[in-house]
């Protein structure tokens, strides 16, 4: 019943937005031409399509659902979603504007203005321009950019870490997110990448998946080959625990989707840590690693994390580093209460997968939701690290903010 109430909702959320947005196609060709009839069909159609998705999702469950049919889906959906957003903007403007100058002609009667009928045309006109210019941008992104990784290379200076710990090199990766992947070779040669900078320490900080465990099958030999000296860790992210494959209440099968997920991390040589700690040594100077389960100070994401079950019986002196994957843990938790964690590496945002990165100017959608959402971060002698995720959710490309690895030199 619930998934059902959820189908009409969303499909009243389509719906009306298609309707509001095929205006613009109409005055432009209206359903009496041919060229109206076709491209109404067209545009009809690929609306159905969705409706027919969604009910199949909600009814079957996003676990039945092929994964190749879900990517095609929900790119169709995003995209299909800006170019109207984009579209319904001047629409709604110039609707805007007509109730205004009725309002005014009440008041003032006998003005002449444009006719409706003109006006409306070229707004239509505009709509439509305006529809298409996002299109051309996020095609660009998920042909170019999907899988255009970018080596971020920074030294970070902790007063705590060991003399023999000098020049220790971290690599992080985050939000792999493998059920979006359509490509093998960018991602091998990545890899290769990763293991030639020869790292002392590889840390995943979560999300390897969009929703379920079989997405890492055809990945797993892949993301194995992954070496370093003090080996492979790794966290949970949201999307790790099948909640939005199977909702938020346990059941057997995402009981068993979870079980074989920890498998994957297994297989691969991957140390997952659930609120739990490892030591680090070299000769006998060491550091303290911190893995906790996702913790996220917004309610729509759950959170299992227990820092302090992670932090407990840790020497108060030691260099701490702590794998969170939500960065609004920081804030919320991690330098309140937790200060002596010298270094904490998150994921999560993408960067909203959108955004400017220049020398002058860094900016995304995502930093007015995370105040703490890509790169280096510092207050006191805490820092965060916040990478912008090797993988793609929903949108399957990268506009401005890439694909990243993260390289650290502790200092």
């Amino acid at each position: 019943m619930r998934e059902l109430i959820f189908f009409f909702i969303v499909a009243a959320f389509v719906v009306g937005l298609d309707s509001y947005a095929y205006q613009a196609i109409r005055a432009i060709y209206p359903f009496q031409t041919t060229a109206g009839k076709i491209i109404g069909v067209l545009y009809w159609s690929i609306t159905f399509y969705i409706l027919i998705s969604i009910l199949s999702t909600a009814m079957f469950g996003m676990e039945n659902i092929p994964s190749g049919l879900r990517k095609l889906t929900a790119a169709i959906f995003f995209f299909g979603l800006v170019m109207k957003l984009f579209a319904i903007f001047w629409l709604l403007g110039e609707d805007v504007f007509r109730v205004a100058k009725v309002v005014f002609e009440k008041v003032k009667p006998g003005n002449k203005h444009v006719s409706i009928e003109s006006r409306r045309k070229f707004i239509s006109q505009l709509s439509l321009i305006s529809a298409f210019m996002p299109l051309v941008v996020l095609t660009y992104g998920v042909v170019r950019n999907a899988y255009n990784y970018q080596f971020h290379k920074h030294k970070i200076s902790l007063s705590k870490l060991p003399s023999k710990f000098k020049g220790f090199k971290i690599v992080q990766l985050s939000d792999i997110h493998a059920g979006s992947f359509n490509q093998t070779r960018p991602i091998e040669r990545v890899i290769d990448q990763i293991n030639d900078l020869k790292p002392d320490l590889i840390l995943f900080t979560g999300d390897l998946v969009n929703d379920l465990a079989e997405e890492m099958e055809p990945y797993k030999a892949l993301f194995g080959k992954l070496k370093a000296k003090h080996g492979v860790y790794s966290v949970l992210g949201n999307h790790d625990y099948g909640d939005y494959a199977f909702g938020k209440q346990d059941t057997p099968e995402k009981s068993a989707n979870f079980a074989a997920f920890l498998q994957v991390h297994q297989e691969m040589g991957w140390d997952l840590l659930r609120n739990e700690n490892r030591r680090i040594q070299i000769d006998d100077q060491y550091i303290d690693l911190l893995g906790v389960e996702n913790y996220s100070a917004h309610g729509r994401f759950a959170s299992h994390g227990d820092l302090a079950k992670a932090h407990q019986g840790l020497d108060p002196n030691s260099c701490k580093i702590l794998m969170s994957h939500d960065p609004s843990h920081w804030d919320v938790q991690i330098n309140k209460d937790f200060k002596d964690i010298d270094l904490t590496l998150s994921g999560h945002t993408h960067g909203f997968q959108f955004g400017i990165e220049t020398k002058w100017l860094k900016w995304s959608p995502s930093q007015y939701m995370y105040e703490q959402w890509a790169g280096l971060y510092q207050k006191g002698e805490q820092y965060i690290y916040v990478n912008r995720g090797f993988g793609n959710l929903g949108y399957p490309g990268r506009v401005g903010i890439l694909p990243e690895v993260t390289v650290l030199e502790l200092t």
